[in-house]
């Protein structure tokens, strides 16, 4: 995948006439590679990130008097010199791509040193670190759950994560175990009657299998509560709360009110400790997530697009561009309410009777579209929206054959699941390029709201178990996509001017 990297554009660059190239070069945020000339041993290319590429260039590239302190020579007669990195000189070609965001920067800055330098370097130079996992030895006999940062191809479908940091990974790890009774001792256990156990055996915490499981009974009991946990992590405890749920509503309509308390409380708790695992962390195959990005500047002035990449089975694919033509960006359900009037319009486009004329969409809330006024250009749709104000029609080449935006983000997630693979259907992913990834997303996603540029999305609950077959296209949640797909690309929605109604007017009691 990285070995595959090529950069957008590629100027040859000569002192001579820096002026002219500098000047072409976009003032956008990008990954740039400056290489020297070919030589029987050619230099590393100088290769890093920038918020503006003509700036940062033309510092590096600029001629080494105006770096300068008043760009006079010494006392001496010598050139004046400059702590500044000057490679005037040693330029023959400027390589660069822009991108629309951070993410998408550190991403492609990660792609681009792996193609040029190798996967070891980049990972260096990018300090890459694998995160910390929850693994469940599923294939011993009695299994145990585990910190590591440590990927295995045989264990991926029992590795849970990822997690921000080892501590998070072990405090997740013991609040679930003390809701059950697994093991924790880390030893190759060989059960026999007379083994002494130990101080979870002592206070309940453990099925101990070290002695109790000679007996087939004690087997058993181990295995169903290997199960039981398992199914924990898969779910987010949704497994264990479901349970809960069905025998307090049947201890409350047996007026069992004590048990119902007990029940209760002890849902609570596993609440509790559902709740220290975010919704990152999943089986890795079937860890899957949209990301939405600000995208790189469009040549086309009305169409303004978002930066999608999809996540799946741990490794980041994209960007692919999604246009926001037709929507418009809406605020959240939490921000409005529930309201009826605050709920978006659940309207679709239906064609005139006449041939020649063709109906332009309004996008009303959740970016549904609904009958609007007619275009008098038959090759072309206008966009009105509530205020009727005609926006610019949608150019042929930049829409997609159908005018609906959910048609239209369902079929670009579909093109992507498929596009630029990481890895083959029946093959596992390379163990290196997954861990880069998921470092690179944990590096992302676990910071703070605040400091974290874009959104992501996970797909929609099916059922209290996930699939098995993690190469099914899940069911996304294309509308909650597409509005933040236009808070990011068009800002946030406009303010509506406020309604001020006059109060009724007084009724005036008659004089008698």
């Amino acid at each position: 995948m990285a070995a595959a990297f090529q950069f957008d554009r590629s100027i040859p660059f000569s002192p001579e006439s820096a002026t002219e190239i500098l000047r072409a070069i976009p003032a956008l945020p990008g990954v740039f590679a400056l290489h020297g000339p070919p030589a029987p041993t050619p230099a590393e290319p100088y290769l890093t990130r920038a918020a503006d590429l003509r700036r940062r260039i033309t510092r590096i590239l600029a001629p080494p008097d105006s770096s300068a302190k008043g760009g006079q020579p010494s006392a001496d007669g010598r050139p004046a010199q400059s702590k500044r990195l000057n490679l005037r000189t040693r330029v023959a070609r400027i390589d660069f791509t822009i991108t629309g965001s951070e993410f998408e920067s550190t991403l492609t800055l990660y792609h681009a040193s792996a193609a040029i330098f190798g996967l070891a370097e980049a990972r260096r130079r990018l300090r890459l670190h694998t995160p910390f996992f929850l693994r469940f030895t599923a294939g011993n006999a009695f299994p145990r759950v585990y910190s590591t940062n440590r990927l295995s191809r045989r264990a991926l479908a029992h590795t849970y994560g990822p997690f921000p940091s080892r501590a998070a990974a072990d405090r997740y790890c013991d609040a679930v175990l003390d809701l059950f009774k697994l093991r924790r001792c880390t030893e190759d256990l060989a059960p026999y009657p007379e083994h002494p156990g130990c101080v979870y055996q002592e206070m309940n915490k453990c099925l101990a299998p070290c002695n109790q499981a000679c007996t087939p009974q004690g087997a058993a009991d181990y295995a169903a509560e290997a199960a039981a946990v398992e199914a924990f992590f898969a779910t987010h405890g949704e497994s264990l709360l479901a349970q809960l749920t069905t025998d307090r509503e049947r201890a409350s309509a047996d007026l069992d009110f004590e048990r119902a308390a007990q029940l209760h409380a002890h849902f609570l708790r596993v609440k509790s400790a559902a709740a220290l695992a975010d919704p990152l962390v999943q089986p890795i195959p079937q860890l899957r997530a949209v990301i939405v990005q600000g995208a790189a500047n469009s040549l086309h002035s009305d169409d303004q697009p978002a930066a999608i990449f999809l996540l799946a089975s741990g490794c980041i694919t994209g960007p692919a561009r999604l246009s926001t033509l037709g929507v418009r960006a809406v605020k959240d359900q939490a921000s409005v309410g529930t309201s009826l009037f605050a709920q978006p319009l659940m309207l679709q486009a239906v064609p005139l009777e006449a041939p020649s004329n063709r109906n332009a969409v309004i996008l009303s809330g959740d970016a549904t579209p609904s009958v609007a006024s007619q275009s008098k250009d038959p090759d072309a749709f206008g966009i009105t929206d509530s205020a009727s104000n005609v926006l610019p029609p949608i150019p042929a080449a930049a829409s997609s054959p159908t005018l609906n935006p959910e048609d239209r983000a369902t079929q670009l997630l579909a093109d992507l699941a498929t596009r630029d693979k990481p890895h083959p259907k029946s093959a596992p992913p390379d163990l290196a390029t997954l861990s880069d990834h998921l470092s690179l997303l944990r590096r992302w996603y676990y910071r703070p709201e605040k400091q974290r540029t874009g959104e992501v999305f996970f797909p929609k609950a099916e059922g209290s178990f996930p699939r098995e077959d993690a190469t099914d296209q899940p069911s996304w949640p294309i509308r909650r996509i597409l509005n933040a797909a236009a808070r990011i690309s068009l800002g946030g929605p406009k303010p509506t001017s406020e309604s001020h109604r006059d109060p009724p007017p007084t009724p005036v009691e008659p004089v008698h």
